[in-house]
């Protein structure tokens, strides 16, 4: 066999053997089992021209044995908006969330807060993961969480801007088991 015929055979014998080993990663976790159905990670400040700082993070999941139920997602996220002298924190955890291409909800508890009347009261916020131009919503934009209940899985469309270069969000898209019947 001639140089230039073993060098093909060897290139095609490593894609071949990469391409499978890409689609049982992408399939799985990377460890011989299954991905999570869904997942939202990732933190970022939101653009405010006024100078406010406002950030975001998160760390939500939907584990793959639950991929049905979107009520049994886990995890946590946190918020912050400061401004001069005023503002406050939340941490909150996480009671639904669900994904679809790059936009995702979740909702959640707040567990602990310096926010008047905040505490125990559910909270619900939207990401859409677009690279570099990611953004956010939240409950509070339409509602008084203080005084009205959201729903679980429930938030506003992502309006808010990211300041540039601070959006690392990955939303992770839903996999769920479609009816047969």
């Amino acid at each position: 066999m001639n140089r230039r015929t073993k060098i093909a055979a060897v290139t095609a014998a490593l894609l071949i053997t990469v391409g499978a080993a890409g689609s049982a990663v992408a399939s799985g976790d990377g460890k011989g089992g299954h991905r999570e159905a869904a997942a939202l990670t990732g933190s970022a400040k939101l653009y405010r021209p006024a100078g406010d700082d406002i950030t975001f993070s998160f760390d939500a999941h939907l584990p793959a044995k639950d991929r049905n139920n979107p009520l049994a997602a886990t995890g946590t996220f946190r918020y912050s908006h400061f401004k001069g002298d005023w503002g406050g924190t939340a941490e909150v955890k996480v009671d639904c969330l669900a994904t679809g291409g790059k936009v995702a909800t979740v909702t959640g508890v707040v567990t602990k807060t310096d926010v008047p009347g905040l505490l125990h009261k559910r909270v619900g916020v939207s990401v859409h993961d677009d690279g570099g131009h990611d953004r956010l919503g939240y409950s509070w934009a339409a509602s008084d969480p203080t005084k009205d209940e959201v729903p679980p899985c429930n938030s506003v469309a992502p309006f808010e801007r990211v300041k540039s270069g601070t959006g690392d969000f990955t939303v992770l898209p839903w996999q769920f088991t479609y009816p047969t019947e």
